[in-house]
C-alpha cells in the first residue's frame, strides 16, 4: 500500500451552537488539512496522485468555500446579521465542530475522485481531529457461489 499526505493551510472563523464554553463565541483558526491518499497501486508516472492536482483541486475548493469565511451551522441566527453585512459565510447542517470539518474535507475531497483514506484538520498547534470513514469488512464469498437463506 502506497500512502501520500497533502498539507493545505487556510483561515476560517466558526462558533458552535448549544456549547457550554469559550467556542460558543465567533472566533477564527488558522487550519491546517492533512489530507491523506493511499493505493496499492501507482499511476503511470509513479504516483498515488499528483501533489501538484490535489492542491490544485482541494485548494480552489477550499479558497471558494472555507477560506477567509465564518462556517456556521445552519439556523444560527448570525448567518443573516453576518450576509446582511455583506460577508461571505459557509452553512453546514451540523455544528461546525473541528471533526464535523475534516468529514466535510473528506467528503469533498473524495468527490474529486481521489482515493482519500482520511482528512485530519489542525484547529490550532496541539489540537486537531482526524475523519476516516468505517469501512465494512470485505464479506466472505460462498465456496459454490449459491445464494445462502
Amino acid at each position: 500500500m502506497y500512502e501520500i499526505v497533502k498539507h493545505i493551510e487556510f483561515c476560517f472563523g466558526h462558533r458552535l451552537i448549544d456549547y457550554d464554553g469559550k467556542c460558543n463565541q465567533p472566533h477564527g483558526h488558522n487550519g491546517r488539512a492533512e489530507i491523506r491518499l493511499a493505493h496499492n497501486k501507482l499511476n503511470e508516472q509513479g504516483m498515488v496522485a499528483d501533489f501538484r492536482d490535489i492542491r490544485h483541486s482541494m485548494q480552489a475548493w477550499i479558497d471558494e468555500n472555507l477560506d477567509h469565511r465564518m462556517i456556521l451551522q445552519r439556523g444560527d441566527p448570525l448567518i443573516e446579521a453576518i450576509e446582511n453585512l455583506g460577508q461571505h459565510v459557509y452553512v453546514i447542517e451540523e455544528n461546525p465542530t473541528t471533526e464535523n470539518l475534516a468529514r466535510l474535507l473528506y467528503e469533498q475531497t473524495e468527490l474529486q475522485g481521489f482515493p482519500v483514506v482520511s482528512v485530519t484538520l489542525w484547529e490550532t498547534s496541539d489540537s486537531y481531529a482526524t475523519y476516516t470513514p468505517k469501512r465494512l469488512p470485505k464479506q466472505p464469498k460462498n465456496d459454490i457461489g449459491s445464494e445462502t437463506t
